[in-house]
């Protein structure tokens, strides 16, 4: 197996890999990963606890049919900005802190990214666990209607809100 480890210390490390998938004709996503430990600070709920020892964003593209004029505005300002493309909506599968696995709640900072806990709290810290979700029903059930395109998957592993240290390892998205 090909691992990744990422490392963070009052920071935050990511990979990020451009796709385009159908999510109605590939739905189920599947990966392995292991942390070294949990964020005693961390709380999918608010801005300062928005850390994970480990995380996977699977983000979706803007589908300008079913946009309205506003969000194809706004869209297109944050490409201008951004000078790239900027994922219009996104899942992200996290190794919760003190959040039960099956909580779903919108990220702090923008309802545009749904947190999706599927692992929460210590007891399989250290051991590889293998993970598979649903992303076309996940989706369905975070934002209410068919998903778009997958953009793009990413591995992050983040503490620079919590200021803590973490280590985890991805394996076999």
């Amino acid at each position: 197996m090909v691992v990744v480890k990422a490392v963070s210390n009052q920071s935050a490390s990511g990979l990020t890999r451009a796709v385009s998938i159908d999510p109605a004709k590939y739905p189920v996503i599947q990966w392995q990963w292991k942390v070294d430990n949990i964020l005693q600070k961390g709380d999918v709920t608010h801005k300062d606890g928005d850390d994970y020892s480990a995380r996977i964003y699977i983000t979706f593209a803007l589908d300008p049919d079913r946009a309205g004029y506003p969000e194809r505005l706004r869209h297109g300002a944050a490409k201008v900005i951004f000078g790239q493309d900027v994922p219009y909506r996104a899942i992200s599968y996290i190794w919760g802190s003190n959040s039960p696995a099956g909580t779903m709640v919108a990220n702090p900072y923008t309802d545009r990214v749904m947190m999706c806990v599927v692992e929460g709290g210590d007891e399989k810290v250290r051991q590889w666990v293998t993970e598979k979700r649903n992303i076309h029903k996940d989706y369905k059930q975070a934002f209410g209607e068919e998903p778009p395109m997958i953009s793009g998957v990413a591995i992050m592993t983040a503490t620079d809100n919590t200021r803590e240290s973490a280590i985890a390892w991805y394996g076999d998205i």
